[in-house]
């Protein structure tokens, strides 16, 4: 059941806003749980599984791997408003659209995604014109790292790591990590200067995590500067300004830079008054609950819900749960479930060894498998993250069954 028109106001039961991984998996999940109107604000036609990005820069999969027409992978059941969102009403429960849409719902999800704030590193855009930046978080540029990367024999190359908020930044590392396991095995890792801009102390805050990619960091002998961030690039002169706690560092003639830009909130979850701090912009939510602290209709999930741990894909299928089971545990004043901060942050070594990475809000280990420890790199665990991994998430994560 599609919304209904009546005085120029769209009406469904739930809406949800966002296409990607949250969306559209929570739709499908509360349709199989009995729900009868939900409708999905999404303007994209493409839907990507975007851990997979990784992989297409780092030669180990191609862009038609994880990409499928968005009226593919939505529920046959809920209806597609296909629309960016304008803004939100809480009071009245209403979304905007771009496209002068209004748009009315009992139940409000959000869970839109970050977006690129190329503004936050001047000269980053124009370096990615130029073709000698480019990325794994970006589609477009993602398919240029590795012919870039393999092709170096000498000079030096710059990786980042995104600030918070970013959709699991450590996982930027794994076309760091993949590139220099080549370069080493090609003989020429030792004639490239290697940098790496972390914004933290260390790549995840993790302590077991740390200490595997510290070893990996050594032995590929990355310069690994800490708590640091790309303040500006100099797409012209091949220069790369960092900020340090000991003071800016230019990394002058860079050959190559896998620079992820910034990231921040759409502007209108703020605008609504919905964030808690205007700067990420991140919907304020109780973390554990994943309802509105300010607003009892409205929830949210995903890279752009303040749910206090590192987003990720396996963060959504723990947060769709609980959601799913909350929206109907509320709609019958029973107790709300609890989301523990499950993630897990999936990063190779080497070309085929990987860690999983799996640990709850406070850092602890909690493997999906028991007994098992997630951060040992294994051969089998990059094989399911890069072809097990994919089958799951389209036949089955997509269609609301995990």
């Amino acid at each position: 059941m599609g919304p209904v028109l009546g005085n120029d106001v769209e009406r469904s039961e739930t809406l949800v806003v966002g296409g990607g991984n949250a969306g559209i998996s929570l739709a499908a999940r509360l349709l199989r749980d009995g729900a009868r109107d939900v409708t999905v604000v999404a303007p994209q036609p493409v839907h990507r599984y975007k851990p997979l990005l990784n992989y297409v820069a780092a030669g180990e999969a191609a862009m038609p791997d994880l990409e499928r027409p968005m009226a593919d992978v939505l529920p046959e059941e809920c209806a597609w408003v296909r629309d960016a969102v304008e803004a939100v009403d809480p009071a009245a429960m209403t979304v905007r659209t771009r496209g002068g849409r209004t748009l009315h719902c009992t139940t409000l999800v959000l869970c839109p995604g970050l977006v690129e704030d190329w503004a936050a590193t001047p000269g980053l855009q124009s370096a990615y014109t130029d073709g000698w930046a480019a990325s794994s978080y970006v589609p477009g540029s993602a398919p240029l790292v590795w012919p870039r990367l393999t092709s170096l024999r000498s000079g030096s190359v710059v990786f980042t790591v995104p600030p918070e908020p970013a959709s699991c930044g450590p996982t930027a590392l794994k076309p760091l990590l993949m590139a220099c396991d080549h370069w080493r095995r090609a003989g020429v890792l030792a004639d490239l200067e290697v940098r790496l801009v972390l914004p933290e102390a260390t790549a995840t805050g993790v302590a077991e995590a740390d200490e595997v990619l510290e070893r990996a960091f050594a032995g590929y002998g990355v310069e690994v500067l800490r708590e640091a961030r790309v303040e500006r690039v100099g797409w012209d002169t091949h220069a790369v300004t960092v900020g340090t706690p000991a003071g800016r560092i230019v990394v002058d003639d860079v050959t190559f830079a896998h620079a992820v830009p910034h990231y921040r909130a759409p502007r209108w979850i703020a605008d609504a008054g919905l964030a808690a701090d205007p700067s990420p912009g991140l919907v304020d939510i109780d973390p554990g609950t994943l309802r509105s602290r300010r607003h009892g209709s409205i929830w949210a999930i995903g890279d752009a819900a303040a749910v206090a741990t590192r987003p990720s894909g396996g963060a959504l299928r723990k947060q769709v749960d609980v959601l799913a089971r909350n929206i109907a545990g509320a709609a019958r004043g029973k107790p709300l479930k609890r989301y523990d901060g499950y993630t897990v942050m999936p990063i190779t070594v080497s070309r085929r060894m990987l860690s999983l990475n799996e640990v709850d809000r406070d850092g602890h280990a909690s493997p999906s498998v028991p007994f098992l420890d997630p951060f040992t790199p294994r051969r089998a665990t990059w094989l399911f993250d890069r072809y097990g991994l994919p089958q799951v998430y389209w036949r089955r994560i997509l269609r609301g069954r995990v």
